[in-house]
Formats: structure tokens, C-alpha cells, sequence
């Protein structure tokens, strides 16, 4: 291995352990609690090694939330794959996106800006358009097939997400001893009568 490559090598492997212990402090302590100094004395570094590496701490935030953003639209993907119907494919994709929510809190909340001081995530990262694209193609699909003239996509879009996210966010700011399986079949009671209206 020349030293090009095994310099290449270590500074991935230094960058790799900078994502690894800044999400550990998450995972810890919360977002709020993220700092470039906390992670540099983690890791026995100096606080410009890390700015090597990043360019500050929304850099840090941008790579986490774009990694959150490849992984729902997974989980979603599968969940659409499983039926042809588009009709159970939004029920599927809102479920996988419910438990992509409850699974991955530290992402979700990063992702749609929950108590962060950052830019939205939706509006920053690529990905927000492979997300949006997942929801729109079933959903197209059931207001064609109904031919409904007076339909706007684009604000059924808007409304489907938002009886999610308004959902999920009453959930998660809810006392503890706050049912999630009975959050869960509120959610699966508004996106089914949300799919009646949208294809009638």
C-alpha cells in the first residue's frame, strides 16, 4: 500500500470514528447536547482535526440527515413493493414511515427540524425529491383511477404528510404512559378515511 492510499485510508477511518461518537453523544444526550468540542475531547483529538474533516457542526447534521433520509425512503420502498394495489401501497408506506419514526427517533427528529436549530432537512438534502416522488406515484395513481377533476395532488401530498408528522409529533411530546398502539390506530383510522376521500 503506498502512503497516498494508507493516509487516504486513515483519514476515512477518522472521519468514520468522528460520525460514530458524535451520534453516540446523540443517542446519549440528545441533539441539543452536539458540540465540535464535545466530540474532539471523545475522541482525544483537537477541535481543528474535526473541522479537517467537517466544516462546521450543521455539516455533521447534513450528513446524519441525509443518512436518515436514504434509510426511510428504504423502509418505505419496501414497504410500497409488497402490493400493486396503490391504495394499500399508502397505507403500507404510512405505516413503515410510523415505524421508521419510533425506531429511529434521533433521525426523525434531525430530519424535520424537531427542537434542532437547523435548516429543515427536507429543504437541504437531494433525497427530500426520492421521498416525495415514493408518496406522489400511488397516490396519482388512485386520483386518476377516480377521475376526479378537482383533486390537487400536490396539496394531497401535503395533507397525507402532515396527518403523519402532526401525529407523530403529539406522540412524541406526549407523557410516557401515552399508548403508541393506540396513537398508531388513530393514525391507521385518518390515513384510511384520507384514501376514501382522495378516491372518491
Amino acid at each position: 500500500m503506498s502512503i497516498a492510499e494508507r493516509r487516504c485510508r486513515e483519514k476515512q477511518a477518522l472521519r468514520e470514528n468522528i460520525l460514530n461518537t458524535a451520534w453516540q453523544i446523540v443517542r446519549d444526550e440528545g441533539w441539543q447536547s452536539l458540540s465540535i468540542r464535545k466530540i474532539a475531547d471523545a475522541i482525544e483529538y483537537s477541535v481543528p482535526v474535526i473541522y479537517d474533516h467537517f466544516e462546521n457542526k450543521e455539516a455533521i447534521l447534513m450528513e446524519f440527515g441525509k443518512q436518515g433520509f436514504e434509510l426511510i425512503i428504504k423502509k418505505m420502498l419496501a414497504a410500497k413493493n409488497q402490493t400493486r394495489d396503490p391504495e394499500e401501497q399508502l397505507k403500507a408506506i404510512a405505516n413503515a414511515y410510523w415505524s421508521f419514526a419510533f425506531k429511529h427517533k434521533e433521525y426523525y427528529q434531525l430530519m424535520w427540524g424537531m427542537n434542532i436549530p437547523c435548516c429543515g432537512m427536507e429543504r437541504c438534502i437531494p433525497e427530500r425529491f426520492d421521498f416525495k416522488d415514493l408518496i406522489m406515484g400511488p397516490m396519482n395513481s388512485i386520483i386518476e383511477r377516480s377521475n376526479n377533476q378537482t383533486v390537487k395532488a400536490c396539496i394531497k401530498y401535503h395533507t397525507f404528510w402532515s396527518i403523519l408528522h402532526g401525529l407523530i409529533s403529539i406522540k412524541m411530546i406526549a407523557p410516557p404512559d401515552d399508548s403508541l398502539e393506540v396513537n398508531k390506530m388513530v393514525m391507521e383510522d385518518a390515513i384510511e378515511g384520507f384514501i376514501k376521500n382522495l378516491s372518491s
